[in-house]
């Protein structure tokens, strides 16, 4: 490979640029060569500039209680709330800090008798299943294969959300209004229940064996903010099969919430899966929504009863994310400062937690996990 020479090049230039010369002036009859006009400076090009990424907030730490155990044997009847917040002062930490175990076939799911111990790697804590049935060597005395169930996995409590879990409904007017309705019942009653036979018409597609859920409407479901209109509650009344085809159609009631009356609707039974197990976890950062209705309650609820909230799917809801429920502040007179009383507005208080066990594309269904007051309607949802 040859190397070029900064002087060997130089020399070149200058023996080209002699040659023109000459030439330029034998073509010119002895008159004097025009002095090349100067050229223009060219501007310098403007520097691109490069904007500045915007500074991400730095990760809150995960909080350890200073009361926390390091090792906890999981026992019947607890659940993932109450093991997480043994563990830790926030609970929605708990995805963070789970450190799964390759040997399990489902290190995710926890079971009574597992042992969960408390360590730390690079100062950060970590949880892992370190003991119990799961990770117990066993010793083969002889040549046998024994089978034995797990006890169910742990989550929220699932009796606290039975009746809730596939059956909230949130539906269009237009939905409900078209949708078939009870008509009467083989007894001349005004009101039904489970193993009452019920008579249905506007059942065009049903066939014998199809199972309907029963709802009745409830209230519009608005966006406090915008006033948007959300939906329309489903009130969940009970389930029923159909026995025979016709208009109307004879259908059986299988399970009753509560009593069904005449005008009552059926939708097809809502077969989409529904995950059981809630792992609670924080929900984005910012977050801001209100309670817009108290299922089957009047004006309060507290732990274990649920509320429907303004957010749903379109805002990056999912299941398992926990809310923090703050009551929103009075308005109060001060007669103090100003003899003709001036108006102030009290600060928000915390007074809760909810997790989100089931969402729509606007709005969602949320149980109370912990609460120091009652939590009314209007109340504001912000992240823990």
């Amino acid at each position: 490979m040859s190397a070029i020479h900064p002087t060997r090049t130089g020399q070149v230039l200058s023996a080209t640029a002699l040659i023109l010369a000459l030439l330029g002036a034998g073509c010119a009859s002895n008159q004097p060569a025009p002095e090349p006009a100067p050229q223009p400076t060219p501007a310098p090009a403007p520097r691109a500039t490069v904007a500045a990424p915007a500074p991400q907030p730095a990760p809150e730490p995960v909080r350890v209680r200073e009361t926390a155990p390091e090792r906890y044997v999981v026992q019947r009847g607890d659940t993932l709330w109450d093991i997480a917040t043994t563990f830790l002062r926030d609970a929605w930490y708990w995805p963070e800090i789970w450190y799964v175990n390759p040997q399990i076939p489902n290190p995710h799911l926890i079971y009574p008798g597992d042992v969960i111990t408390l360590f730390y790697i690079d100062g950060q804590p970590r949880l892992m299943v370190d003991g119990g049935p799961r990770v117990r060597p066993t010793h083969r005395l002889s040549p046998q294969v024994r089978a034995e169930e797990l006890p169910p996995a742990l989550d929220v409590p699932i009796q606290s959300l039975h009746q809730f879990l596939v059956r909230p409904r949130v539906v269009t007017e237009e939905e409900l209004d078209q949708a078939a309705y009870i008509l009467a019942s083989q007894d001349d009653r005004l009101v039904f229940g489970a193993n009452d036979r019920i008579y249905v018409r506007g059942l065009d597609d049903g066939q014998q064996g199809t199972r309907y859920s029963i709802f009745r409407k409830g209230g519009a479901l608005n966006d406090p903010g915008t006033g948007e209109l959300l939906g329309f509650e489903a009130i969940p009344v009970g389930d029923a099969e159909m026995l025979r085809e016709g208009d109307p159609a004879t259908m059986l009631i299988t399970r009753s919430d509560r009593e069904a009356l005449k005008g009552d609707r059926l939708l097809p039974l809502d077969n989409s899966d529904q995950d059981f197990v809630f792992t609670p976890h924080a929900p984005p950062a910012h977050v801001d929504g209100r309670v817009i209705s108290l299922f089957d309650a009047i004006s309060q609820i507290a732990r274990y009863q649920v509320a429907v909230i303004n957010l749903g799917e379109r805002n990056g809801i999912e299941q398992g994310h926990v809310l923090a429920t703050y009551q929103s502040g009075r308005v109060v007179t001060d007669n103090i400062a100003n003899e003709r009383g001036e108006s102030v507005t009290l600060p928000d208080e915390r007074i809760g937690l909810m997790m989100v066990f089931r969402t729509f594309e606007k709005v969602s269904y949320a149980l109370v996990m912990e609460s120091t007051r009652p939590i009314q309607e209007g109340y504001s949802l912000r992240h823990p």
